[in-house]
């Protein structure tokens, strides 16, 4: 079996009280979790966030992305419906790790966006794969979801998957004068979706 499911216990937060679950995938040796909140084992869609672990932006409060906004509206929203989950995957960096995304950082500061840095680096735009979101979602008997996020890549991985993507809920949140050339990038140079 490619993801093994741990443990689980509750995770009362600021934002509501959440059940976290830990999951091991064999194939690459990494950890993720889950944050779900109500019951998520109707045939109703959930309301459902694939968020890509970002040290920087989601604990250190960087306002060179958007990442950390985007999980605590994520967390928000499954909190006001008082039912969803959020498949916290373990590939900073858009798959090239902490260190290299420092690098990458580093690039950036010198003038290249943030492709550009992660091409010198010898990686791919975004190396992020989504094959374990399917083993996990069907722990949980979930088939249906409404996905939070404005990247039609990631809708796009969840379907091939035979996941069932009924809606995407857009993200309009984290823009700041220090993130607005790398949201600008993310929209033209990696097709993500924004109403700006």
């Amino acid at each position: 079996m490619r993801v093994k499911f741990v443990a689980k216990a509750s995770l009362p937060t600021e934002l509501g009280d959440f059940v976290i679950s830990g999951f091991e995938d064999a194939a690459t040796g990494k950890e993720h979790v889950v944050l779900s909140m109500g019951d998520i084992s109707t045939d109703e869609p959930v309301l459902c966030r694939v968020h890509s672990e970002c040290l920087t932006g989601d604990a250190l409060f960087s306002m060179r992305c958007d990442c950390g906004p985007q999980l605590q509206f994520a967390m928000q929203k499954i909190a006001d419906e008082g039912r969803g989950m959020i498949l916290y995957l373990r590939q900073e960096g858009r798959g090239i790790g902490l260190l290299n995304k420092i690098r990458a950082y580093s690039l950036q500061d010198q003038g290249a966006d943030t492709v550009e840095a992660n091409e010198q680096l010898g990686f791919a735009a975004d190396g992020r794969e989504y094959d374990v979101c399917k083993p996990i979602l069907d722990h949980f008997g979930v088939s249906r979801v409404s996905l939070m996020t404005n990247n039609p890549l990631k809708v796009e991985a969840l379907r091939s998957q035979g996941i069932e993507v009924v809606e995407r809920v857009q993200i309009e949140t984290g823009l700041n004068s220090h993130n607005e050339e790398y949201l600008s990038v993310k929209m033209n140079k990696m097709g993500h979706l924004f109403k700006r």
